[in-house]
């Protein structure tokens, strides 16, 4: 569904993505682990439009879109969810999640009902629904991740791309999202992106694929378990034993 095909970019004489290929299946579960730097976000901006490469190809269900604006993919299906929210804070929890379906691919489709009715069904996903009245601003940080993914979720997407949504997050809830996300992309048919620095039960609990970003270079990509035991992994990126 989703193709990037021998990518680079560059920022001045730093070449933050060398020859990254990387190819996401419609309701696959994805992590892209790697250490602070290792290029992630920007493999995420590639694909969301945010930069352009300098070389190489981003391909939606056959279709290049490697010059395609933001907003024009966010039409076609993908939709992203940040690590640090933004929301409207003076909106409702509600009014936030329905901005996602008016402005996705369902964008001059819909009314402000029908995207109100998708919003309460993704904050009732999300477990938000009895908050769906409240301001936005009142939210914890935690909860303002749960509205950020409710938003991105109201657009109905092909693939979901998410920012190191768990950063910060108490082990419990790690797991309770990530067994949250994986019953999304099932009921949903939606292919996730995640990308994880440091919390490896995400990646366990969560991803059917893994891949690995070391200095801009996909240096690792295959079955959760079989990267996570991976010595090259170990030696670069954790440092030490993995259990998995």
């Amino acid at each position: 569904m989703l193709e990037v095909i021998n990518v680079t970019k560059r920022f001045g004489g730093l070449v933050a993505l060398r020859n990254v290929s990387l190819k996401i299946d419609r309701g696959e579960k994805i992590a892209i682990i790697g250490p602070n730097g290792s290029g992630k976000t920007t493999l995420l901006n590639v694909i969301s439009g945010v930069y352009k490469p300098e070389s190489g190809r981003v391909l939606l269900t056959g279709e290049d879109i490697t010059y395609t604006p933001p907003y024009e993919r966010a039409k076609m299906g993908i939709a992203r969810a940040f690590q640090i929210p933004k929301p409207f804070s003076n909106l409702t929890v509600r009014e936030n999640a329905a901005i996602g379906a008016l402005f996705g691919p369902l964008y001059g489709k819909i009314s402000v009902r029908e995207a109100l009715e998708i919003a309460d069904h993704m904050l009732k996903l999300v477990g938000l629904y009895d908050k769906r009245d409240e301001l936005a601003g009142k939210l914890t940080v935690p909860e303002l991740k749960l509205l950020e993914l409710a938003r991105a979720l109201s657009s109905k997407p092909k693939i979901l791309l998410l920012d190191e949504i768990v950063a910060g997050m108490p082990p419990s809830m790690v797991d309770q999202l990530m067994l949250l996300l994986k019953r999304i992309s099932d009921e949903e048919n939606i292919a996730i992106a995640t990308l994880i620095e440091h919390v490896m039960r995400a990646v366990v609990r969560f991803a059917e694929r893994v891949a690995v970003l070391h200095q801009g270079t996909k240096i690792l990509e295959g079955k959760t378990e079989e990267v996570l035991r991976n010595p090259i992994l170990e030696e670069i990126y954790l440092g030490k034993k993995w259990s998995v």
